[in-house]
């Protein structure tokens, strides 16, 4: 299963935010430096992740953009499923006649159920606890307790 470059970015997007010091507000300028992606596709994610609460805006002088909540409460698999469309194949009967007997559509139902289980697992603080490498590819200074 490959995801989306929109789900992609949304969970590294995510990464980059929970990598922060705690209470430092970042901003999608920076984001898509990091990432070196287009500013109007990031503007677009972040806006999906904040309608999920993923990411909390902030207006101001002082605003910008952090994570809505804590990162151990952001279950990856979750975060998938809300970004990506998860539909693999179109079974409609007017785009395929095999559908009334087809099992590929239950196989692959189980296939994306079983690939979120694995995701369901990991949350957002697990991917940056203790992830020396990723601090210094994002050029963040890491914390010694992460909370």
């Amino acid at each position: 299963m490959q995801l989306t470059s929109f789900t992609d970015y949304g969970l590294r997007a995510l990464i980059f935010m929970a990598a922060l010091p705690t209470g430092r507000m970042t901003s999608i300028t920076e984001v898509t430096e990091t990432y070196g992606v287009s500013r109007n596709h990031m503007v677009k994610i972040i806006n999906q992740l904040s309608r999920a609460g993923y990411i909390a805006a902030v207006r101001g002088k002082n605003g910008g953009i952090r994570l809505g909540k804590p990162a151990d409460e952001i279950v990856i698999g979750q975060v998938v499923r809300d970004m990506e469309p998860l539909q693999l194949v179109n079974c409609h009967s007017d785009f395929c006649h095999i559908t009334p007997a087809c099992r590929l559509k239950s196989a692959l139902h189980q296939a994306v159920q079983s690939f979120l289980a694995v995701l369901d697992g990991y949350t957002l603080a697990d991917l940056v606890a203790d992830n020396h490498p990723l601090y210094q590819l994002l050029q963040i200074e890491q914390p010694s307790v992460r909370s």
